[in-house]
Order: C-alpha cells, then sequence, then structure tokens
C-alpha cells in the first residue's frame, strides 16, 4: 500500500500503531518538500516527556547527515517494527543503514519537529537564502505577528535603497509555524556569509547600520510593538539570527509544533503571500491538522517556491 494512503486511512496519523510516531507523517510530507530541502541536512527536535531536558535536537553536524531523499527508507513495516520494539539495538537485524539513520533523528514513541540547517551545516559556508523568524513574545498574538510579516514585505518592497540586493533574490516564501510566522527570501545564487552580517545581521548597538535595523525602526513608526535580534521580549522580534550556516529552521510544511512534549498545538504551512491580508487567517490556520494538512497536500504544497 501506498505510504500516503496507508496515512490517510489511520485514525490517527501520528498513531498508526497506537503508539506516537511522527515518521509516518514526515515521510509523506517529505515528498513535497524535495526540492525545497535538496541538499540541507535534516534536523529533527525529539520532545522527552519527564527527562532531565524537555527535548534532544539531532542534526548532522553532531551526527551522520541526513538529507530529505532518504526518508523514502520509510515503510510501513519499518513503522511497525518501530512500534514493537523498545530500541535500536533490538531491530537493527531487520532494518537497513538509513532506516537505522532515521530511527537515531527521529525517536519513536516521542513527539517531533522537523528542522533543516537553513544554510546547511558548519559556520562560515557560502548561503543561499535570508530567514527571518517573527517571533512572537508572551504579550503578542498571532494575529500580531501576521500583522508584522506583512509589514516586513511590504517595507522590504518600497525599499529603494535595497533595489541592488533585490537583483539577487529569485523569490520570497511567509509560513505559517504553527504559533508564528517565518518570512524567507531566496537568492539566485549563493553568497558569503559576510553578505549577510553586512546587510541583514541585527545589531543592538547600532541597529540603523544594516537594512534589517531600518525595517524594524520603519515598522516601530506603523505603530507595531516590535524589535530586531534574537533576544526575547514580551511583543514581537524580527530576527534573521538562523540564517547563517550552522543555524537551524523549520520546514515550512507538515513540521509539527508543540506545547510540550505530550501536546501538538500546530502544524507548519505554507502561504500565498495575499493571505496576510486576511482576518481571520490564524484561526483557519489554528484548524490544520495532521491529517487535514494530508488531506491538501497536493495544494499546499503548490505555495512551496520552485528552487
Amino acid at each position: 500500500m501506498d505510504l500516503k494512503d496507508f496515512a490517510l486511512q489511520c485514525d490517527d496519523v501520528l498513531k498508526p500503531f497506537n503508539k506516537t510516531e511522527t515518521l509516518l507523517f514526515y515521510a509523506v510530507i517529505s515528498k513535497s518538500l524535495n526540492s525545497y530541502l535538496k541538499g540541507k541536512e535534516i534536523a529533527a527536535k525529539n520532545w522527552i516527556p519527564h527527562g532531565k531536558t524537555p527535548f534532544l535536537i539531532k542534526r548532522g553536524s553532531k551526527e551522520e547527515p541526513l538529507h530529505v531523499e532518504e526518508f523514502k527508507e520509510v515503510t510501513i513495516d519499518f513503522l511497525k517494527v518501530r512500534s514493537e520494539k523498545e530500541h535500536l539495538d533490538e531491530a537493527k537485524k531487520m532494518l537497513n543503514k538509513t532506516q537505522e539513520k532515521l530511527w537515531t533523528y527521529f525517536l519513536p514513541r516521542k513527539l517531533s519537529d522537523f528542522f533543516y540547517a537553513t544554510n546547511n551545516e558548519t559556520p562560515g559556508k557560502n548561503i543561499d537564502r535570508i530567514f527571518f523568524d517573527i517571533d512572537k513574545g508572551e504579550k503578542a498574538t498571532a494575529s500580531e505577528s501576521q500583522n508584522v510579516a506583512k509589514a516586513l514585505l511590504d517595507t522590504i518592497d518600497e525599499d529603494r535603497d535595497f533595489d541592488e540586493i533585490r537583483e539577487n533574490i529569485s523569490t520570497h516564501l511567509v509560513s505559517w509555524t504553527g504559533n508564528s510566522f517565518h518570512v524567507m527570501l531566496f537568492l539566485k545564487k549563493p553568497m558569503p556569509n559576510s553578505f549577510y552580517v553586512d546587510n541583514f545581521q541585527f545589531s543592538k548597538n547600532d541597529p540603523l547600520n544594516n537594512f534589517t535595523g531600518r525595517w524594524v525602526e520603519k515598522i516601530k513608526k506603523q505603530g507595531f510593538k516590535v524589535t530586531g535580534g534574537h533576544e526575547k521580549t514580551s511583543y514581537i522580534i524580527i530576527d534573521p539570527s538562523q540564517t547563517p550556516s550552522g543555524k537551524l529552521c523549520r520546514v515550512p510544511l507538515g513540521s509539527l509544533h508543540m506545547k510540550d512534549a505530550l501536546t501538538v498545538n500546530g502544524v507548519s504551512i505554507p502561504l500565498k503571500r495575499e493571505m496576510l491580508e486576511e482576518k481571520n487567517l490564524v484561526n483557519h490556520l489554528r484548524d490544520y491538522t495532521p491529517q487535514k494538512v494530508l488531506e491538501e497536500l497536493n495544494e499546499l504544497e503548490k505555495r512551496l517556491p520552485k528552487l
């Protein structure tokens, strides 16, 4: 049976054999992400109930790298073995090497976020995308972060000083994380890390020294409670700091978003830019479950950029 058909017939796609399992959902989603994630190392954030630490991150800088095309080794039989065996050592004789690697990244019986290395692992490498996290603080609403995402894109469009750099941008993407929004700019050709540092890295001491800081100031003047950088505040942060190589980003389609180690409270969804105009957008996005994502997958994947 086709893996997607199997997933759709499950009463709960996250419990295909009555035990928590994210790999079925992520394996189906991965086919839609093949182009988007080509050449990027995959990462997983595994949530540990009652553990000494709340989560465990698996990534290509610490483990043998995992790539999106390797999800094709997820089969129904493999998932059944994961539901029956407590530990990888008990199952190794039944698995191939890629399945062993998938097991170590996405732990069975654990909820996991689906991440990737934004501009690959290892600091200092060239970059091919600029990532802005619209980080929602405790006193901010998701609707306010929606408005900030729209304001950021509008401000970028209106900035004539940005025209020279704009010539190296092929397209953009805005996505819902399950809780807030991401804005991504894709470059036509890879650029050195200095391109990010000079043009986008936010400086608290000198906020007007590049585009990010100047855009933040323009958005503030529109009445938004917003700042730049990555230090947590109560309101909204426009944070480009996960852009450089060696940093991680949530995939824009199908990553679970967790409230805690036992509770899924959202799923990442790619958006059309004009959707940021919708008054009830956040309520609509909060209605998405993994099952609904699978049912609409063919349409949702059309919103991903052609890279």
